[in-house]
């Protein structure tokens, strides 16, 4: 069959070979087509046509199902939600320019763990992919979310993996070859499971990938080298990476050891029983609805992971409370919160798409003002009235003063969401840049003058200039005039009425018109690289601000529901007892008829 394939068709299958599992999304012309097998589920999952490709002898029959490129943000998140791996290949040179078959490439795999774009992922869900290693004393666990950067390691019984499994959600998982039964067996079939080469998971290929990683000797300095279990899941998560055509990882600056000892251990059944973040009935309602009054989709995620991970010790309970508190002691600290914490965004998302070069002029201006922000909610945490915990949540801002003044400085204030449109850069930021948009925005007038001097020097009146797509501005003059046609001008058509002519002075002056628009875009592309590359340089003090500002947001949302609901501060200490005065249930009492009053009960155990 190989004989009868077009070239292309040939090339589909080679790339296919490499990414048996994925369904590929191969790049042509202005089209995105899906063949064979992946089109059969491309056309079902996405309700597009099903087709055939019209190629040569046996391959005739070739199954298709495509979509324009300018859709893939539409299509892309339906296939990984459906909870396919895609592979997206796009053609690597400018088809105009090869002189034979188009060269492609696979740019990216999507996996459901590791996906990056907006549209795939839930803003006020973490979006974890995890490694699950078995080894001979413990099972180790690694946890990453690449959209935020978090990287976590743990190890030990199948019970407590279990338990953070059911915490963490991740949307994929990792095992060794030929153990997904296993896994399968030990937690359930709900989680989407992908096995890799035993290599991946070894000592060996984690030490080797990690400190390269880095960039550092041992695993020492960050707490986890006696985790061998979970540093060997770790290394896995980065093999995945590499795999899958992640190559920019900067953001992932540090691997955390969970801290097991510092949190009530949940598993699945109850956390799916108390109903804390997900109903067990359709159209019910979870605890975290009630609860969440956060600002920030990063807030949103971090009181999702406070409610799955409650904590054990009495003194870091009570820091919590006590940044509640100062929310109902000052008002004015809570109006200052509520009017700046909607202008951060996701900070957090917003920084990592920059260390993957992905983030666009319009996120690198949401960035400037949530650092904008930042200095106005750091001045009043420092300044926080004696209490401890905001103070705490105060040093940890950094608002990046001159990073920030550098963003707004070269952006446009309103930028639109692509580099190619044009519109990015700032005027004043460099000349070559403003000296082509005024011969852009000049040219109208250039023109005219240049008729006007001509007119007047030959005594033409009715001397025009115009343009077409052949020999690009013309000087057009009726035959009735054309005996005044200075020699100079060289004539290039001939109509019934006129003749047209062009001068030295106008193919000058269309280079740098025609041109202007070109280099403007390419100039203002390379201008806006530098500067996504000059934040990159700030990547740790940006999510040391976007951690402390979820931090920060998450106590504002507990005093917020706090003063909606009446809620008092219990007195949480070692003691034995449970009295709770005139208690209610949170999720009962808010879903009760209007006009009905909830019966409180008091309860001492």
């Amino acid at each position: 069959m190989a004989e009868t394939l077009t070239p292309m068709m040939k090339q589909f299958y080679e790339l296919k070979a490499k990414n048996p599992d994925a369904i590929l999304l191969f790049r042509c012309g202005d089209f995105y087509e899906t063949y064979d097998n992946d089109a059969q589920t491309a056309s079902k999952v996405l309700g597009i046509t099903l087709t055939r490709r019209n190629n040569k002898g046996q391959a005739a029959s070739t199954e298709m199902a495509g979509f324009p490129y300018h859709a893939l943000d539409t299509y892309l998140p339906r296939l990984i939600r459906a909870g396919y791996r895609v592979a997206i290949c796009d053609q690597l040179e400018d088809p105009k320019l090869a002189k034979k078959l188009v060269k492609r490439g696979i740019t990216e795999l999507v996996t459901p763990g590791v996906a990056m774009a907006d549209n795939v992922l839930n803003a006020r869900e973490n979006n974890f992919l995890a490694a699950v290693h078995f080894g001979a004393q413990a099972v180790g666990i690694s946890l990453l979310d690449i959209s935020t950067g978090e990287f976590l390691v743990a190890e030990g019984t199948t019970e407590y993996i279990d338990k953070l499994l059911a915490g963490f959600a991740p949307k994929e998982v990792l095992v060794q070859h030929g153990l997904k039964g296993r896994f399968e067996g030990l937690y359930g079939q709900k989680y989407f499971v992908f096995d890799l080469d035993d290599w991946a998971f070894t000592t060996q290929t984690a030490n080797e990938k990690l400190t390269r990683h880095f960039q550092v000797r041992n695993l020492k300095g960050f707490g986890v080298d006696h985790l061998k279990d979970g540093v060997v899941a770790a290394g896995a998560i980065m093999c995945y990476l590499e795999i899958t055509q992640h190559k920019h990882t900067s953001h992932i600056t540090t691997l955390r050891r969970i801290e097991e000892d510092g949190y009530v251990r949940l598993d699945r059944f109850t956390t799916r029983n108390l109903e804390l973040v997900a109903p067990m009935a359709e159209g019910g309602t979870p605890l975290l609805a009630v609860i969440d009054r956060t600002l920030t989709p990063m807030g949103a995620r971090m009181l999702r992971r406070w409610l799955v991970f409650p904590l054990r010790s009495v003194q870091a309970i009570v820091a919590r409370q006590d940044g509640v508190e100062h929310f109902f002691k000052h008002p004015d600290f809570r109006e200052l919160c509520e009017m700046e914490l909607p202008k951060i965004g996701d900070m957090e998302r917003i920084v990592s798409k920059v260390a993957v070069a992905r983030a666009n002029p319009r996120e690198l201006q949401q960035l400037r003002c949530a650092l904008e922000s930042t200095a106005t909610l750091k001045y009043a945490c420092d300044h926080a009235d004696g209490c401890q915990a905001i103070a705490q949540v105060g040093s940890q801002l950094n608002p990046l003063a001159p990073l920030r003044d550098h963003i707004k400085a070269t952006l446009c204030p309103d930028p639109p969401v692509l580099v190619n449109k044009g519109g990015v850069i700032a005027a004043g930021v460099s000349a070559e840049l403003d000296e082509l948009r005024h011969i852009q925005t000049s040219s109208k007038e250039f023109l005219l003058q240049i008729q006007q001097r001509e007119s007047d020097a030959t005594g033409i009146p009715s001397l025009k200039i115009g343009f077409n797509n052949v020999f690009g501005y013309y000087i057009e003059v009726r035959n009735t005039y054309k005996d005044k046609v200075p020699q100079e001008w060289v004539r290039k058509q001939t109509l019934a009425q006129a003749e047209r002519y062009i001068t030295q002075e106008l193919k000058e002056l269309e280079d740098k018109i025609l041109g202007a628009e070109d280099r403007i875009l390419d100039l203002e592309a390379r201008l806006y690289a530098n500067l996504v590359a000059e934040v990159s340089q700030h990547i740790t003090p940006l999510q040391h601000t976007a951690a402390a500002l979820s931090h920060l947001d998450c106590l504002q949302s507990l005093a917020a529901v706090a003063r909606e609901r009446h809620y008092v501060r219990p007195v949480v200490d070692d003691s034995l007892v449970i009295d709770i005065h005139e208690g209610r249930h949170p999720v009962i009492e808010t879903l009760m008829p209007p006009g009905e009053e909830y019966v409180s009960n008091s309860v001492e155990l």
